[in-house]
């Protein structure tokens, strides 16, 4: 596995930020079961042939001075269990269309057009307490689709789930099939992330939260 590394300045920011869903993480404060994040489709755009660098940082490729194009976002999150249980040394996987809607693959319609500079998958390894970051761009649309990201969870050579993050608010969730293929409003909420200002960022930074329910028990976490 490549790169999955929080630089020192990283590793605060991820901190700060889960300081707001502490509560959604510890064990034992819920007396019913979390919200499962629905399943959804990996569609047909995983990297067919995956980059040099697939680390949790995707607007730098290697040791590239170029950044990617788009709205420079932070990702973070935890995995748990059902019953809040963190998922520790779990593979978190993204991936993404470009800011032109081109994805890192053979088949995607306007590859000629693909940001060169944006490495369009990235995977980062849990903490202890389940957590995981990435630095990627603000998702866009394309024709037939809603800004969306896919995610990916792998453990010990398995595959646990397979879903999408939206954008909270956005108008055209309610116009995607995929999204809309969820039809329990609990279910659906939980498939959404708002993407907010990053405080004191000079650069119209933004940041995103999407924590990730599995459905295990906690010997499987």
């Amino acid at each position: 596995m490549s790169r999955a590394i929080l630089l020192p300045s990283r590793r605060l920011f991820l901190g700060s930020l889960a300081l707001g869903a502490s509560a959604f993480m510890v064990p034992g404060v819920f007396a019913e079961e979390l919200t499962r994040t629905p399943r959804q489709t990996e569609g047909p755009f995983y990297p067919d042939r995956l980059p040099l660098d697939t680390d949790n940082d995707l607007l730098i490729i290697n040791d590239s001075i170029t950044p990617a194009v788009g709205t420079i976002t932070h990702l973070t999150g935890r995995v748990c269990d059902l019953k809040g249980n963190p998922v520790r040394n779990a593979v978190v996987e993204i991936w993404q269309c470009d800011n032109s809607g081109a994805y890192l693959h053979s088949g995607t319609s306007n590859r000629d057009k693909r940001d060169k500079n944006f490495q369009g998958f990235g995977r980062f390894l849990t903490s202890s307490k389940g957590e995981y970051y990435f630095r990627t761009i603000k998702p866009v649309p394309y024709p037939g689709r809603t800004p969306h990201i896919h995610v990916k969870v792998k453990k010990g050579g398995k595959e646990l789930l397979t879903t999408q993050l939206y954008i909270k608010g956005e108008p055209q969730n309610q116009r995607d099939g995929i999204f809309r293929s969820v039809r329990d409003p609990k279910a659906q909420a939980a498939l959404l992330a708002e993407f907010v200002p990053l405080k004191g960022s000079r650069i119209g930074e933004l940041q995103a939260q999407f924590n990730i329910v599995l459905g295990l028990t906690p010997a499987d976490a």
